[in-house]
């Protein structure tokens, strides 16, 4: 293994250190591909990775629909109360943000890094949870649209 595995090793300690069980396994996953010699994967995981990782988010999180335990009454409370209606906002807003993330991401990899490092202390020691770079990197891109935009 040569010298540009150390970053996801190094990765892959934080996370264990900080009991990130998604990170951990996401990490060892990738150096294993490394170890085995499988970097032609590395352009369909980068490319298709993060696609299918949320097709299989939403799936978990609309589960609870199709199984019939939230049904369309309670969708419906939703707008009639307001904590529903914060949620709803909070949606559109996380969603938006984890656009912009996903484009920022890809337009700085070099970041990636460090949205990581932040991730696995939020989970770590804030009880997060570890979609956190998408949003995160929604966030520092509209920080530096509203810092361009002020100066």
């Amino acid at each position: 293994m040569s010298w540009d595995s150390l970053p996801i090793l190094l990765i892959l300690v934080l996370a264990v250190l900080g009991n990130n069980q998604s990170v951990s396994v996401a990490a060892a996953v990738l150096v294993a591909v490394k170890l085995l010699g499988l970097d032609s994967w590395f352009p369909v995981l980068e490319s298709k990775g993060m696609n299918i990782g949320l097709i299989i988010l939403t799936i978990a999180i609309l589960a609870p629909v199709a199984s019939g335990r939230i049904t369309l009454q309670h969708m419906a409370d939703a707008f009639r109360n307001p904590v529903g209606l914060l949620a709803i906002a909070a949606g559109i807003f996380a969603a938006y943000a984890a656009g912009r993330g996903l484009f920022f991401i890809k337009e700085t990899p070099e970041m990636v890094s460090s949205l990581v490092v932040g991730t696995v202390i939020g989970v770590s020691f804030l009880q997060g949870v570890a979609i956190g770079p998408l949003i995160a990197g929604g966030l520092v891109s509209l920080a530096v649209a509203l810092y361009t935009a002020l100066r």
